[in-house]
Parts: structure tokens; C-alpha cells; sequence
């Protein structure tokens, strides 16, 4: 939704808009990608605020030993790359209009995407995440936030920099993503 509403935002010249969305972004990513500099368990949002409330929220995960693990890595790994990748897509529609919010998120960001393409390239499961069990298919998500954090900011990214190889050309997964290797793949703009 926030990805829609940043380009209406664009679309209508609208600053009242544009800045309730990027409040709103600013927000929502720190809750929905753990650092563990935010504590022992995450940062909630809105209403959801107490510990159970927030483990809940992350599909039962109680442990979080470790960045990058995203509100819905227990849910599956479709929907986590779905967030990612608006993630991204805001933070590139922000950088395009002059207000880059990639600063800001890159380290979310990029341990997401590292944590993430870990499991998706095969690594064992530990028991602490999601009971020992994952539901892969993260899908073709990697290629914008891998151009901007890696190519434009140069952060070391193996194991993104991995999957996002392994997936070229990325095409679509025909709802969210579409053909970003043409797009964003070693795009230094």
C-alpha cells in the first residue's frame, strides 16, 4: 500500500501526501526488519506494542538472535520478498525525488536480503527460526535493493550478490516484480 501511495504521491505532485507516506514508511520498516541494536525482540507498530503482541505479529517467532529476520520470514519467504522489494521501490522512488531514504534503511535492508538469500540458497535451518522450518520462494526481489546498497553505496552483500547472480535474468513473478535485471542490474543512475 505504501509503495502505491508514494507513486500516487508522484503522480499528483502532492507534498501533504508524499511526506504522510514517508512518516509512515519510516515507521513501518524498523518493524518489519529486526536489527538487533532495536533490543531484544522488535520494534512495534501502532497498537502492537508489547512483546506478545509482537510475537504474534512476527507469525510466533520469540527468538531474535540474529539482523534481518523480517515480520513475516515465519509466514513464508513469497510474502517477506514482497516486503522487501517494496521496501526497495519506495526507497527508490524517494532517492529519484531528491529525499533518499536509502541512508536510513540500508542496514535493515541489507541484512534482510542477506538473511533471507542465506536460506533461500540452501543453508540449514536453525531450530530458532520459524521451528526449524521455512517456506522459501523468496522470487525475483533482489535486484533493485542489490543495485542501490551494493553498486551505488558499496556494501558487500556475498550472499545477495549470490542469489541475485544465480536469478539472473530475474523476470516476473507476474504481481509485484517485473523484469528488474533489465532495470536495475549493475545500473549506476
Amino acid at each position: 500500500m505504501l509503495e502505491a501511495a508514494i507513486g500516487i504521491s508522484v503522480f499528483l505532485d502532492d507534498h501533504a501526501s508524499w511526506d504522510t507516506v514517508v512518516a509512515k514508511f519510516r515507521a513501518r520498516v524498523p518493524a518489519y526488519i529486526y536489527l538487533t541494536a532495536d533490543g531484544s525482540y522488535p520494534k512495534g507498530i501502532g497498537s502492537i506494542d508489547t512483546r506478545s503482541e509482537i510475537v504474534s505479529y512476527w507469525q510466533g517467532q520469540s527468538t531474535f538472535p540474529e539482523n534481518g529476520i523480517a515480520q513475516e520470514t515465519c509466514r513464508d519467504f513469497t510474502h517477506t520478498g514482497y516486503g522487501i522489494s517494496a521496501i526497495s521501490h519506495i526507497a527508490e522512488t524517494t532517492r529519484i525525488q531528491g529525499q533518499d531514504l536509502y541512508p536510513e534503511i540500508a542496514d535493515r535492508l541489507r541484512y534482510a536480503l542477506g538473511f533471507h538469500s542465506r536460506y533461500q540458497l540452501g543453508e540449514s535451518v536453525p531450530s530458532w527460526l520459524c521451528g526449524g522450518k521455512l517456506t522459501l520462494g523468496l522470487g525475483p526481489v533482489t535486484e533493485v535493493a542489490f543495485n542501490a546498497l551494493h553498486n551505488r553505496m558499496g556494501i558487500a552483500m556475498t550472499n545477495t550478490q549470490r542469489l541475485t547472480d544465480q536469478n539472473r535474468p530475474a523476470g516476473s513473478n507476474n504481481l509485484f516484480v517485473a523484469w528488474e535485471t533489465l532495470t536495475h542490474a549493475n545500473n549506476p543512475a
